[in-house]
Formats: C-alpha cells, sequence, structure tokens
C-alpha cells in the first residue's frame, strides 16, 4: 500500500507494481498450497500508480496471487483495478466456480462509486472470465460497458493503445514448460497428503508381516517396507511430477492415459533394479501405472483446456481401471508378503 489516491468518491488505496519481499514470499508459500484459501485482498477500488479520471479500469479477483501478477505486469502504467469478491479464487476457477460474476461486478461497480471517480464508462474485464460473466448485461446493471481484454496481464498497456483492440496472439492462452513447472508444487502438496499417512502404513504392514512370516519386524521394515516406499514415491514422481512437466508429448488425450505411460517408465525403472521375489515385483507394476494414471488426473484442475463434462466422463472411464488394478496390486503384495 502506497497511502490513498483523493477521489470525488473519497480516498482510495493506492498500490504499485512494486513486489516487495513479503508479496514473494507469499507467492511462493501458496505455490506449496500453504493458506491459499485465505490469501486475499479487499474487494473494491484501488489505485494502481497515479490514474487519473480518463485512466482504464481493471477488473480482477481477490486472490492475492493473481492481483499481484496484475499488479506487477504493469510497471509505469496507471490504471484503476477494480476487486472483485472471488472468495479468493484465481479469475478462471472463480468464473468457472460462479464467484466471478455479472452481478458481482455490478456490484463493485456500484459499491466503489466508479461512475465518480472515473469520467468513461468501460470495464476491461480478464479475458478468462467470461465463463462467469455476460458482458452485455453489465450496461444494464451498472452502467459501465464491458470488453475483454487479452490473456496476458503484461499485455494490457498494448491492447489499451490499440484502442481496446486485441490482436490474435493477445487472444491465446499458453501452457508452455515453465507455467506448467510452477504448478508442480501444489500438485506434490496434494498427494503428499495422501502419502503422509500411506508411506508409513507400508512401513508398518511390512514389519508385520515380517513378524508373521520372518525374519522379523526390524529386517522386513528395511527390506520390503523400504522398497514398498521406493516404489509409491516413483508413482508419486510419475504422476505428480514427469506428467506436468510432459504433457505435450505424452500420447492421448485423456490425463489418465497421460499419466499411465510416466506410471509404466517407472515400473520398468523399478524392474530393472528390484532385488527381491517377483510376485511383490508385479504388485508394484500393477499399482505404480494406477497410483501414477489416477495422481495425473488432478492435474486437470490446474491445465488451461480440460471442461467439467470432458473430466466427468474421463472420471467415468478411468476409475473403475484404476479402482481394479490398485486394489489387485495391493492383494497380490499382501499376499507375497504375508504367505508367498
Amino acid at each position: 500500500m502506497l497511502g490513498t489516491l483523493a477521489t470525488p468518491a473519497g480516498p482510495v488505496p493506492r498500490v504499485g507494481s512494486d513486489l516487495k519481499f513479503n508479496d514473494r514470499l507469499g507467492a511462493a508459500r501458496v505455490r506449496w498450497g500453504v493458506g491459499r484459501s485465505d490469501y486475499r485482498v479487499a474487494p473494491g477500488l484501488y489505485a494502481l500508480n497515479n490514474p487519473g479520471p480518463a485512466s482504464p479500469v481493471l477488473v480482477s479477483a481477490n486472490y492475492k496471487l493473481t492481483f499481484d501478477h496484475l499488479r506487477a505486469a504493469l510497471t509505469g502504467f496507471d490504471a484503476w483495478l477494480l476487486v472483485t469478491e472471488s472468495e479468493g479464487i484465481n479469475v478462471w476457477c472463480a468464473a468457472g466456480k460462479g464467484t466471478l460474476g455479472t452481478a458481482e461486478v455490478a456490484k463493485r461497480v456500484t459499491q466503489s462509486k466508479l461512475d465518480q471517480v472515473v469520467g468513461h464508462r468501460r470495464l476491461i474485464l480478464p479475458q478468462l472470465a467470461a465463463p462467469g460473466i455476460a458482458a452485455y448485461q453489465l450496461k444494464k446493471l451498472c452502467g459501465f460497458e464491458a470488453v475483454f481484454g487479452p490473456v496476458r496481464a503484461a499485455d494490457i498497456p498494448a491492447f489499451v493503445a490499440a484502442g481496446f483492440q486485441a490482436t490474435d496472439a493477445m487472444r491465446a492462452s499458453s501452457f508452455d514448460l515453465g507455467e506448467r513447472f510452477v504448478l508442480i508444487p501444489v500438485e506434490l502438496v496434494g498427494a503428499l497428503k495422501f502419502y503422509l499417512w500411506l508411506l508409513p502404513a507400508l512401513l508398518v504392514i511390512a514389519g508385520l508381516a515380517g513378524l508373521v512370516k520372518g525374519p522379523g519386524f526390524a529386517p522386513a521394515l528395511g527390506q520390503q517396507g523400504l522398497w514398498a516406499v521406493w516404489a509409491a514415491l516413483l508413482a508419486l514422481a510419475a504422476g505428480a511430477v514427469a506428467t506436468p512437466l510432459l504433457l505435450p508429448w505424452l500420447p492421448g488425450r485423456a490425463f489418465a492415459l497421460k499419466g499411465l505411460w510416466p506410471g509404466l517408465a517407472a515400473g520398468a525403472m523399478l524392474w530393472a533394479l528390484w532385488p527381491g521375489p517377483v510376485l511383490e515385483l508385479v504388485a508394484w507394476l500393477l499399482l505404480i501405472p494406477a497410483l501414477s494414471s489416477f495422481m495425473a488426473m488432478n492435474f486437470t484442475g490446474a491445465s488451461n483446456y480440460t471442461s467439467l463434462s470432458g473430466v466427468k466422463k474421463e472420471m467415468r472411464l478411468a476409475l473403475p481401471w484404476q479402482i481394479g488394478a490398485a486394489a489387485l496390486g495391493l492383494g497380490l503384495w499382501l499376499y507375497a508378503i504375508f504367505l508367498g
């Protein structure tokens, strides 16, 4: 915050484009899934740098990572930021969920007395908010017409300078290696919540099998138990790391199918190193691809080209196979360590 800016509607909080250490620290924290639901700014009107009555009005969400990304991309650009109540969710997800919609935008325009702050009657909406906002209705609700801006915040100055006309490049949404890479920590944290009990459970089960069958709790834990942990971590790396990184090059359209190939590769790696009984290996050759395929489906929520209906269809088709392979693999592993 850089103080306030006086307007006919009253003082408006002023922010700059430079991100401070705490902003970057907070961004790193939520990238790892820590406190994401509480990482918000208060809805309302903000002055970015030194806007005036003719400066453009940019609509955004109140997820602070989105807010910070927008202002950091507009160094030296003067604008009004109209922040909606998106419940701490980014623009695209909030539009799809319904928390960033036409009524919410109109409400913020009215509450902020925007008509007293600017001399024009135009809102620039994020293109990724289009699923939730009916731009043609806004003028009836709040007196402001709306145009959809470019996908990337960095293109906003050029978009405004061109008379609010977007080029084809401005409308295209990329999903390159770097953009996929920054999403991996959240995927890992989500999976690790499951692994926090899975890995100890595998160790304990292997140790108990050692008591029943021999050679004892500690030796079995150090042999079958550690190899089970290693196999489970291979599945995690395949589904939550390798699949997002290699997404464009993995065969198939369904994420469940894309996640299968790194899972099979991880299984082949385990096969090459495996020192134990064949039946245990077969069990993990079923479990690893099933787990990898399942975890890959979680990445549909982080991608920018999936649809709700497509995800539901994929789950109906893939889940029975994933559950079946995992159940068979788990059964074989238990049989192998207790009775084999």
